[in-house]
């Protein structure tokens, strides 16, 4: 007789995960458990005399008591009770059911009705229904059809359609179809648990191969009579049991293949149990194996310390699941898939991803492993550290602390200390500035017994400095553009490194306007667009400049001024034959000292000083020179116009002999 297990039976992710926490809290000291945390008597029987005891509501706890919140979860009412009654409330909720429960929430907010697709009197739908208000609960879509056709002004309503983790898909996706056609604002989330559906999946291509079929869990569980319904429409003997004393061999009397399938709320001990009892009665006729040598082969295929390739089928707050090939539900704690404490476990895996990981404890009885990636990524990491060495291979990581003579480089999770000669800076440069900072580096050393590890992210930046110095002066040419970051500053002008080399902008290549120190306009590490005046690739200097060629301050002046104007000037220079006002930045006028006032003064000083904004008049303009005579008297007195035009041509010219260098 050939016999098909299926993969998939026993203990899911969420009912292994609930187990384990009710194991661990009877461990510190107990508590209680309200309602069946899971659907499964010998379960709840066992916890018990562990130190659990069993209550039906929120008021049956003792104040400050400690009570577990089942894997089907609990309504938001009866979370609040326990919390006025000062429970310490241990929550053993699936994630998947979290996740929906978080879902009907927020579309309550968005003003959503709630549509369940479920068993109303299911615990799991009561907790969900419990957190939005008067949801639609239907069980197959022949009720859901029933509802819209008696209500036909519901379907207008913005809604919001989910399912039970462990609805048929078959249901399920009958309702979808004709909730799709019949509403008109509806959002669908299909919550189905993965391992439901892969579990469902799996009883249903057995049943349509053999002669029999067994379904061990217990009666309360919805998943169990979801997959009894499910193999009684594709095999006409079907047999659903609790414990091994309810099979008899006549029910395998003439069957030339049988399959064998348990709902995610049977432990492994009670599928061993059936099984055993299974092989006095049945034996295969290839090689006489028994039901139970084949089940010693599925359950015994992973052992402490193996390494494993898995699939992610769950993320939650504190662990992910994931699928191991075989009987038992694997799960990693978020303390092992990564080293950093304050990493979330959707930024390290997502749902699909195949990923390798070490095992750390297997517990055959509860049919659950315990993984570790961290570990094995450890391992790994370590011997791409030793051969960073021989390959020269630069590698990426955060400066996590400074230190006597250097600082420490974290590069996944191991710590590289690069001294201070090592870390790119100048000679007694602060070295916290490198502080949390990324940065790329060489291992140079490592011992690993040790566990000593030295990089040096000089001779990176070095290499990185020289190929872009090369780059730079390949493609340099005259009037390139460049952003460049000012390095360092003088009193005539500042160094721009343009990606590797520096060069110079001369302080009158940096405004049109006059300026004393660069200071006054840049500071260093601004970044400024430079273009290239000149360079000599042999002495490699280059000269840049900053001005806007394109916009000549003598044509702002000559478009916006003219002879006879009045203009807000603002006095630059004070000479003893008068002074220098800038009437547009970049663009000076002499006032001569006869200019400044209606009386005679002996020097500029006494009636103006610099940085001071007066108004005067345009006397004359010497295009040709680009010169500009101003006058303040002008504007004083009428009379004062007369003496301002006596002046006007014998103003440039004083100008241009005691400072020909000025504009």
């Amino acid at each position: 007789m050939q016999v098909i297990l299926a993969k998939t039976a026993g203990f899911c992710y969420g009912v292994a995960r609930a187990v384990r926490i009710a194991q661990d809290t009877a461990e510190k000291g107990g508590g209680a458990m309200l309602g069946s945390i899971v659907h499964n008597a010998h379960v709840i029987e066992e916890l018990e005399r562990s130190g659990m005891r069993q209550i039906s509501s929120a008021q049956e706890a003792g104040r400050g008591e400690r009570v577990l919140i089942r894997a089907h979860g609990e309504s938001k009412e009866t979370l609040d009770a326990l919390t006025m009654r000062g429970a310490d409330i241990v929550y053993a909720t699936c994630p998947n059911v979290c996740r929906i429960q978080s879902l009907v929430t927020q579309a309550e907010q968005e003003g959503r009705k709630v549509v369940i697709i479920g068993e109303a009197h299911h615990p799991e739908v009561i907790g969900i229904a419990g957190w939005c208000t008067a949801p639609l609960i239907f069980e197959d879509a022949e009720k859901v059809r029933g509802y819209f056709e008696t209500h036909p002004d519901r379907a207008g309503l913005p809604m919001i359609l989910v399912a039970q983790t462990t609805c048929i898909r078959t249901v399920w996706e009958s309702c979808v179809n004709f909730l799709k056609k019949e509403c008109t604002n509806l959002k669908i989330h299909d919550t189905i648990c993965s391992a439901t559906q892969k579990r469902q999946s799996e009883a249903a291509d057995i049943a349509a191969r053999v002669d029999a079929m067994v379904i061990v869990g217990d009666r309360k569980s919805a998943n169990t009579r979801h997959l009894t319904e499910i193999c009684r429409e594709r095999c006409s003997k079907v047999l659903q049991i609790e414990t091994a004393d309810e099979l008899s061999p006549e029910f395998f009397s003439g069957c030339r293949t049988a399959g064998l399938t348990a709902g995610a709320s049977t432990p492994a001990s009670i599928i061993m149990e059936v099984l055993t009892t299974m092989t006095e009665e049945i034996k295969t006729m290839e090689g006489n194996e028994s039901f139970e040598e084949m089940l010693e082969k599925s359950f015994k295929t992973l052992n402490t310390g193996d390494k494993v390739t898995c699939v992610v089928t769950a993320i939650g707050a504190t662990e992910v699941q994931v699928d191991v090939g075989c009987k038992q539900a694997g799960y990693i704690p978020v303390s092992e898939l990564s080293n950093d404490p304050d990493v979330k476990p959707e930024d390290v895996v997502k749902v699909g991803d195949e990923i390798e990981a070490y095992v750390v404890r297997v517990n055959d009885v509860e049919g659950y492993a315990t993984l570790s990636k961290k570990r094995l990524d450890a391992v790994k990491l370590w011997e791409d550290i030793e051969s960073a060495v021989e390959n020269k291979t630069v590698l990426e990581g955060i400066v996590t602390e400074e230190n006597k003579g250097g600082i420490v480089v974290s590069v996944k999770g191991v710590r590289v200390f690069v001294p201070a000669s090592q870390s790119g800076l100048p000679k007694d440069s602060d070295l916290s500035q490198l502080l949390k900072q990324k940065v790329q580096l060489r291992i140079t050393e490592v011992n690993r017994a040790r566990r000593r590890v030295v990089g040096s992210i000089k001779s990176v930046t070095n290499e990185a400095r020289q190929a872009a110095q090369a780059a730079v002066w390949a493609e340099i040419e005259v009037g390139k553009h460049y952003d460049g970051v000012v390095k360092s500053m003088t009193s005539y002008g500042v160094f721009v490194d343009i990606g590797g080399v520096d060069g110079m902008v001369h302080i009158s290549e940096l405004s049109w306007s006059r300026i004393k120190h660069p200071s006054e306009i840049v500071a260093i590490g601004d970044h400024l667009d430079v273009y290239v005046i000149s360079f000599d690739a042999e002495k490699r200097k280059i000269s840049l400049g900053v001005k806007d060629k394109t916009q000549n301050p003598w044509d702002v002046f000559m478009a916006t001024y003219h002879v006879g104007d009045v203009a807000n000037v603002r006095i630059v220079k004070l000479m003893t034959f008068g002074a220098f006002a800038e009437v547009v930045p970049g663009v000076d006028g002499l006032i001569h000292i006869s200019q400044i006032a209606d009386r005679r003064i002996d020097k500029p000083s006494d009636v103006l000083s610099e940085g001071q904004m007066v108004d005067a008049k345009i006397t004359a303009i010497d295009e040709e020179k680009k010169k500009i005579s101003l006058s303040i008297r002008a504007l004083l007195a009428p009379a004062a116009e007369e003496a301002a035009e006596e002046t006007a041509e014998e103003a440039p010219a004083a100008a241009e002999e005691a400072a020909p260098t000025e504009e």
